[in-house]
C-alpha cells in the first residue's frame, strides 16, 4: 500500500527497531542509501546494510537474515514483482519499499499489511482499481436438487432450470471479467520506466522531518542527475524535478551573498548552474571531454575522418589553440576558461548541437574542489562496476558509497580516473562497432553483439556500462545511418557475460526519438520470447530489459523476438 505520510507511517515506526538494508547497486539507490544512514545516525537507529545486485542476491540475504529482522527497508529494488509470493514471509515481517521502477507491481499497491511503497505522491501511475483486479471467490454452491418439500415435479424441473441458467451466465461473466482482468494488467505492466528518483523521497522525508542537511541535499541532487545521465527519465521530469531541488539549494546555500553571515571558504557550497554537456570536462582536457561525450561524439560523428575535421573546424571557431584545448581544463589560461562556456554555446549553435548547455548543480569545497553532479555520478558508477581488482562485489559497493562523503575525496579521485577510462572504452567500442557495420537491423529492431575477445568486454559484463553502451551506440547510431527507418528502431545489444558458463548479458533499449518517453517494453517482450522457445534465461536483474542467456540458445531467443515484435 502507498504510504500517505511517511514520517508517522514509515520513520516512526522504524525508529525504534532494528532494520535490515537492502540497497541496489546503482547511484540513485547509494544516495538514497547515504540520507537515510545519516538520519539513522540521528536518531540512534540501529541497522544492518547489505548490498543486492539483483533477484538471486536479495532472496539469498532475506533468508540470511529473516530470523533476525522484521523490519526491511528495500531501496530501488522489490516495487516491481510480487514480493509476498518471491521471499514468502512471516506475516509479522514488514517490508518498505522506495524504489523508482515502475510500474508497481498490483499485489505490492493493494497489500495493506506487509508491503509499504514509499512513492512520491506526485507520481503518475496508473494503478488498475481495485475491482478490475481482485475479485472474491464465491464458493457456488450447487443444489442437490432432493428437496423433500411436496413440490410438484414440474416446478422442481423448472427452478434447476433456472439454476443451470443463473451459473451459467455466472460462469460467462467470470469468463469476460478475466479477460478483462489480463487485457488491463496488459497494458498496464506492458513499459517499463522509471518515476520519481528514490534520493529525492528520501531528502523529501529528511525534509518533512526538519533533518535536511545540505549534505542529504547534494546526494538528492546526484540521484536525480544518476537519473538523468542514465537516461531513464524524460527532460521534462528532469527539469521539474531540477526546479524542486532548487527551491531547497537557494534555502540552504543563500548565505553565499550577504556579506555578515558568509560562509567559510572551507564550508560546502552547492550552487545552480547552467552548465556545458560535456563529460568530466574540468577534470580532464577540454578536447578529451569533447571526443569521449557522447552527444558531442554523436553529433560530429567523430568516428569518421570527417568528423574528426569537423572537431578541428568546431574548435577554430571557437577561436581555441589547440596547446590549450589538449592540456588539462585546470591548466587553461583563465582568459580563455573565464568566456569558454559562451565561445563553446555559440560554435556549438553552428554545428548543430543546439542542447549542449544544461541545467545542473555543482558543489565547492575550498578553493580547488569543485565538482558538478554529473562528475559524482560517472565516478560513483565506475567505482561500483570496477573491474581492475578482483575481490567480492561488495568492497566496489562499500568503496562508491564511501566516495559520496567529502571525507574521502581520494576515492572520489580515483572514481573519476576510472570513468575517464570507462567513456574512452565506451566511445572506441562504439566507433568500432559503426564502423565495422556491426549494428544490423533485424526488422523490428536494431541487434549488436560484442564478440569474446574485443576490447574492453569484460567491462560491457556489467549492467550499468552496457546500458552506457548501449545509450551511446544507438544516438551515434541514429547520427550516422542515411536510413530514415532505422532511426526510429530500438537497440537489443549482447555482450559475453561468463565465457565458462557459456553466458551473454542482453539489453534492450528503446528508440531515439525526439518524443521519447523513456518507456520500454523489452522487459515483458523478453520474457515471452524466453517462455515460448524455453530459452535458459536468467531474469536476475532489477531492471527486466536486462536477462542473461546461454550462448547456444541465443538464435532461437532472438528469432522468437522478432516474430513476437513484428
Amino acid at each position: 500500500m502507498f504510504l500517505s505520510d511517511c514520517r508517522r507511517e514509515f520513520y516512526e515506526v522504524i525508529v525504534s527497531q532494528r532494520v535490515l538494508l537492502l540497497v541496489a547497486s546503482d547511484v540513485d539507490a547509494l544516495c538514497a542509501c547515504k540520507i537515510l544512514q545519516a538520519l539513522f545516525q540521528c536518531d540512534h537507529v540501529q541497522y544492518t546494510l547489505v548490498p543486492v545486485s539483483g533477484w538471486q542476491e536479495l532472496e539469498t540475504a532475506f533468508l540470511e537474515h529473516k530470523d533476525q529482522f522484521k523490519y526491511f527497508v528495500l531501496i530501488n529494488c522489490g516495487a516491481n514483482v510480487d514480493l509476498l509470493e518471491i521471499l514468502q514471509p512471516e506475516e509479522d515481517t514488514y517490508f518498505f519499499v522506495c524504489d523508482s521502477h515502475r510500474p508497481i507491481n498490483v499485489v505490492n499497491v493493494y497489500n495493506e499489511t506487509q508491503i509499504k511503497l514509499l512513492v512520491k505522491q506526485d507520481d503518475d501511475l496508473d494503478v488498475p482499481a481495485y475491482d478490475d483486479i481482485f475479485r472474491d471467490e464465491e464458493d457456488e454452491e450447487e443444489d442437490s436438487g432432493n428437496e423433500s418439500d411436496g413440490s410438484e415435479p414440474s416446478e422442481k424441473r423448472r427452478r434447476f432450470e433456472e439454476d443451470v441458467i443463473e451459473r451459467t451466465m455466472k460462469r460467462r461473466q467470470k469468463r469476460e471479467w478475466e479477460a478483462r482482468r489480463r487485457e488491463i494488467l496488459f497494458d498496464y505492466e506492458q513499459y517499463e520506466y522509471h518515476g520519481t528518483s528514490s534520493a529525492m523521497v528520501m531528502f523529501d522525508l529528511a525534509w518533512i522531518m526538519s533533518k535536511d542537511l545540505n549534505d542529504m541535499l547534494w546526494w538528492a541532487i546526484v540521484g536525480l542527475t544518476d537519473q538523468w545521465v542514465q537516461d531513464k527519465i524524460t527532460q521534462m521530469k528532469y527539469v521539474t524535478d531540477i526546479g524542486i531541488l532548487q527551491r531547497h539549494v537557494s534555502r540552504h546555500n543563500h548565505r553565499n551573498e550577504d556579506e555578515e553571515n558568509s560562509l567559510s571558504i572551507d564550508c560546502m557550497r552547492i550552487a545552480f548552474e547552467y552548465d556545458l554537456r560535456l563529460a568530466l570536462y574540468q577534470h580532464w582536457s577540454l578536447y578529451e571531454s569533447l571526443c569521449n561525450t557522447s552527444y558531442t561524439s554523436a553529433s560530429l560523428k567523430l568516428w569518421s575522418v570527417q568528423g574528426q575535421k569537423r572537431l578541428q573546424e568546431f574548435l577554430a571557431d571557437m577561436g581555441l589553440p589547440l596547446k590549450q584545448v589538449k592540456q588539462k581544463f585546470n591548466s587553461m589560461d583563465i582568459s580563455l576558461k573565464e568566456n569558454l562556456r559562451e565561445m563553446i554555446e555559440e560554435s556549438a549553435n553552428k554545428f548543430g548541437m543546439k542542447d549542449l548547455r544544461v541545467q545542473t548543480f555543482s558543489i565547492h569545497f575550498g578553493f580547488k574542489n569543485k565538482f558538478l553532479a554529473s562528475d559524482i555520478v560517472y565516478a560513483t558508477a565506475s567505482l561500483m562496476e570496477n573491474i581492475e581488482k578482483e575481490g567480492p562485489e561488495t568492497d566496489n559497493f562499500i568503496k562508491a558509497l564511501d566516495s559520496l562523503s567529502r571525507g574521502n575525496l581520494d576515492k572520489l579521485h580515483q572514481g573519476l580516473d576510472l570513468a575517464k577510462k570507462q567513456l574512452r572504452a565506451i566511445q572506441q567500442t562504439v566507433a568500432s562497432c559503426i564502423c565495422t557495420n556491426l549494428v544490423i537491423s533485424q526488422g523490428p529492431f536494431l541487434y549488436c553483439s560484442l564478440m569474446e575477445g574485443t576490447p574492453d568486454v569484460k567491462l560491457f559484463s556489467k549492467p550499468v556500462s552496457l546500458c552506457l553502451l548501449s545509450k551511446y551506440l544507438l544516438k551515434s547510431f541514429v547520427c550516422s545511418t542515411k536510413n530514415k527507418r532505422c532511426k526510429l528502431l530500438p537497440l537489443v545489444m549482447a555482450a559475453p557475460m561468463d565465457v565458462e558458463q557459456g553466458t551473454v548479458i542482453m539489453v534492450g533499449i528503446p528508440p531515439e526519438t525526439e518524443s521519447s518517453d523513456k518507456k520500454n517494453f523489452f522487459g515483458r517482450a523478453f520474457e515471452k520470447a524466453a517462455e515460448s522457445t524455453n530459452s535458459r534465461t536468467l531474469h536476475n536483474h532489477f531492471d527486466m530489459s536486462i536477462i542473461e542467456l546461454k550462448t547456444e540458445d541465443r538464435s532461437k531467443f532472438l528469432d522468437a523476438l522478432i516474430s513476437l515484435l513484428s
